[in-house]
């Protein structure tokens, strides 16, 4: 029996790991890579760049007690709603820390508001789980305004 199965326990161990060798690992320059393309979406208004970032059925979880928005759909229409009125803005990010698959990092972002002329400052912490193909598949932040 033990020599029925080692061939299948070897192929099954190289199919893993071809697997995985395709996929990509999680490490700061991927993380602080998809950090720069999330801010570039953000600076330039552009809710369908933002979306492409994630994996078709992503889940983004913007308010702890708000319903999460779930898929590339909805993560597209919240970035429409969310950034209508903002004008000049300005992202910073940086990665504290990569476990797995999961990052967290620290942003800042400030604005105008287009319909009152405000300047808006926010500080934020992201944590993030990535799929194999490199698109964040769970958005989970925390923010708060400066007033």
């Amino acid at each position: 029996m033990k020599n029925i199965l080692r061939p299948l326990i070897g192929a099954a161990f190289l199919l893993a790991s071809a697997f995985t060798a395709q996929a990509k690992t999680l490490d700061s320059a991927l993380l602080e890579a998809w950090l720069q393309r999330y801010g570039a979406a953000w600076e330039a208004r552009d809710p369908a760049a933002a979306a492409a970032l994630f994996t078709p059925g992503a889940t983004y979880h913007e308010m702890p007690f708000d319903p999460v928005k779930q898929g590339r759909a909805a993560i597209q229409d919240y970035w429409k709603t969310v950034t209508a009125d903002q004008r000049e803005i300005q992202v910073e990010t940086r990665v504290i820390a990569v476990n797995g698959n999961t990052g967290v990092a620290h942003w800042k972002a400030t604005f105008k508001l287009q319909s009152t002329g405000a300047t808006i400052s926010l500080d934020g912490v992201f944590v993030l789980e990535f799929a194999a193909s490199g698109e964040c598949s769970s958005l989970r932040e925390w923010w708060h305004v400066k007033t």
